[in-house]
């Protein structure tokens, strides 16, 4: 525990960016790549060997029984993460506004971090004969990597002045990157490059240590409580974080560019976190992989091959933007982001090969990195000033899971109609051109408010 805390110390600043680096293996590994490899494979094989694929949409798709009813195994997939993404939006603004009111941020934060990493390490023990306990691990991880991050993210207005904000985030995001593809490769070689069904629960334990094992870097310098002043006792501590929402709700209606800018993160954020979660899903079934053929053309090597390269080239991605903003400032440079990301869209759509999926990969890392550091930092910069930073990040947090509720929730349900998943690809087309347009709005009302200041 550092025993003396200053504003743009870069020891506590490195520690922070670092903690995206111990958390975000959870992001690659758990919801990104190996699990939805794993977990493709698993249900596809228990689904044939055991009479449960069926025909929707005139295609043949594997199915999952979860508590007595029949899903399309990626449906239910899409559905569970969207069910944590309800508690992480039920739970953390309670949480919040008690550590804002308490000053016991990091507590918090290492609460999640630990209850993230527990449910990674049972992911080990995953098994169809206990499909439903099963699922629960992958759920739970979700609570905890997701509510993690509303605290995380909150500190960022603490440790450094706005004007550092966009590098620090670029920073943090480019660590996580790193190191998540490191301890991916790491993993790969561990198993012979073979994991589209992973035997043990290897990978999984190792992001559970990996994640708690280097955060308590983060915890080492991170600022505590008595840090803080001291506020006045509340009668009805629970409910704290709701009033505070509340109030940020309050408050917003005054900051008219904060409220449109956190209109188009909700949406176009939808469609940002959807594709990560599902990216690899969307690959393994819709591209042709030819059995046999190349290395490149083989869909094992082809989803991992592909997701290194989004990875590495998401770190560059998060710097370049990073930069551009800079020159033309934040909000043109998202508005530039989101037209990218319609572009992607259309491709995905209508591409069915190897290389085509190559080439998509590879936009994709672009402008992955890029959009989600300069989202945060553009947030943090547009803030007010204010005490209740956990409360204000509390808000953002709450709207982005919101969104992340709906954007799998119809992903999936979209997938069970029609049997696909590239008509789910036409719906997160209209997330990024609607988030698009509302970034027109925010930049309008960004120049009005400064020319009626001058």
């Amino acid at each position: 525990m550092a025993a003396i805390f200053k504003k743009n110390d870069p020891k506590v600043i490195n520690a922070w960016t670092f903690y995206d680096w111990a958390n975000s293996v959870y992001n690659l590994i758990i919801s990104t790549a190996i699990f939805p490899i794993f977990y493709q494979g698993t249900t596809a094989k228990f689904a044939r060997d055991n009479g449960l694929v069926e025909m929707v949409g005139g295609k043949s798709v594997d199915m999952v029984k979860f508590f007595g009813r029949t899903f399309v195994n990626s449906e239910l997939y899409s559905y569970v993460y969207s069910a944590s993404f309800l508690v992480v939006v039920l739970l953390v603004p309670i949480l919040s506004g008690i550590a804002d009111h308490s000053g016991t941020k990091k507590r918090f934060m290492q609460f999640f971090c630990y209850l993230g990493a527990a449910g990674c390490a049972s992911l080990a023990f995953f098994d169809m004969q206990s499909f439903e306990l099963s699922m629960l691990s992958v759920f739970v991880a979700s609570i905890g990597f997701w509510g993690s991050l509303v605290f995380y993210n909150s500190f960022l207005l603490e440790i450094a002045d706005k004007e550092q904000h966009d590098k620090i985030s670029a920073k943090g995001f480019s660590l996580g990157y790193i190191g998540s593809v490191l301890l991916l490769v790491t993993i790969l070689v561990l198993n012979g490059l073979e994991i589209m069904l992973v035997k043990d629960g290897g990978p999984f334990l190792l992001v559970a240590i990996w994640w708690v094992g280097f955060a308590q870097y983060t915890y080492y310098y991170l600022p505590n409580s008595s840090h803080y002043p001291k506020r006045e006792k509340q009668h009805n501590i629970i409910w704290y974080g709701y009033r505070e929402l509340r109030k940020v709700w309050g408050e917003l209606k005054q900051h008219a560019r904060v409220k449109w800018f956190l209109a188009s993160y909700f949406t176009y954020n939808m469609g940002v976190q959807t594709v990560m979660l599902l990216a690899v899903l969307f690959a393994g079934k819709e591209i042709d992989w030819v059995e046999g053929g190349q290395w490149w053309q083989t869909k094992e090597t082809g989803l991992i091959v592909s997701i290194i390269l989004i990875q590495l080239i998401a770190v560059g991605g998060a710097y370049v933007l990073s930069n551009l903003s800079s020159k033309l400032g934040n909000i043109r440079t998202l508005m530039f982001a989101t037209v990218i990301w319609v572009v992607c869209t259309i491709i995905a759509y209508n591409i069915h090969l190897p290389t085509e999926f190559y080439i998509l990969a590879t936009l994709v890392g672009f402008v992955m990195g890029g959009i989600q550091s300069l989202s945060r930092s553009t947030y943090s910069k547009m803030l007010p000033p204010t005490k209740d930073s956990a409360s204000y990040f509390s808000f953002f947090d709450v709207m982005e899971k919101v969104g992340l509720i709906f954007g799998p929730l119809a992903f999936g349900m979209l997938e069970g109609i029609f049997g696909d998943m590239r008509k789910s690809v036409l719906m997160l087309m209209i997330f990024f051109i609607v988030g698009f347009f509302l970034l027109m709005k925010t930049r309008r009302v960004e120049r009005k408010s400064v020319a009626v200041s001058v």
